[in-house]
């Protein structure tokens, strides 16, 4: 994994996510994702790859997926069902079209700033889903592209020992339900629902 300096931990850079989208998927959970002064842990997320039906890629570059088959370590951000802005990792190879789908956050910094964006709410419901967290996040379809190694973005490996993994299949999508893409924290209450 190549880092480099960051005051109050590692950053993570363009390498860490040149490599299988399964394995930095498993990863990133435990990963700390800052945006503008908000964010937090990274507890959930979901792997998808060129040859996945349920991948936008799947139907081949068009102009909507053109940042799918960028290079790694970049932003793919997208509207979904014309509501919610979706964050997404690029990775793997230029060209590959696979990306980590960052599905919800344990929230630890600029909790006040994500109440004035969701409303007033527990904990643990402000990023307990990928439209949650970017609208919590203050993140939009203006990011599409943004290089997720530099401000305003910092990732930061995870403080201390990693937590347990636990695998199982992708929520909220009609194809490729089954493939064991969806990576969650063990025992998180900041996991989307339904649980794990």
């Amino acid at each position: 994994m190549k880092l480099a300096g960051q005051a109050g931990g590692q950053r993570l850079e363009h390498g860490f996510f040149d490599r299988s989208v399964h394995a930095v998927a498993r990863e990133l959970i435990g990963c700390r994702l800052l945006f503008e002064g908000c964010g937090g842990v990274i507890v959930e997320t979901e792997s998808y790859e060129r040859d996945d039906p349920a991948c936008h890629a799947y139907v081949g570059l068009t102009e909507r997926t053109r940042g799918l088959f960028g290079p790694p370590g970049y932003a793919y951000v997208y509207l979904s069902y014309g509501i919610h802005s979706l964050l997404n990792a690029v990775c793997e190879a230029e060209g590959d079209a696979a990306a980590v789908l960052i599905r919800a956050l344990e929230p630890t910094a600029g909790l006040e700033q994500m109440r004035a964006r969701r409303g007033p709410r527990p904990d643990a419901e402000l990023c307990s889903g990928p439209g949650k967290l970017t609208e919590a996040l203050g993140i939009g379809l203006a990011l599409n592209g943004a290089d997720l190694a530099r401000d305003p973005f910092l990732l930061l490996p995870p403080e201390g020992e990693p937590p347990a993994v636990l695998v199982g299949p992708r929520i909220g999508i009609t194809k490729a339900v089954e493939r064991p893409w969806r990576f969650c924290a063990a025992g998180s209450r900041f996991v989307s629902r339904p649980r794990p």
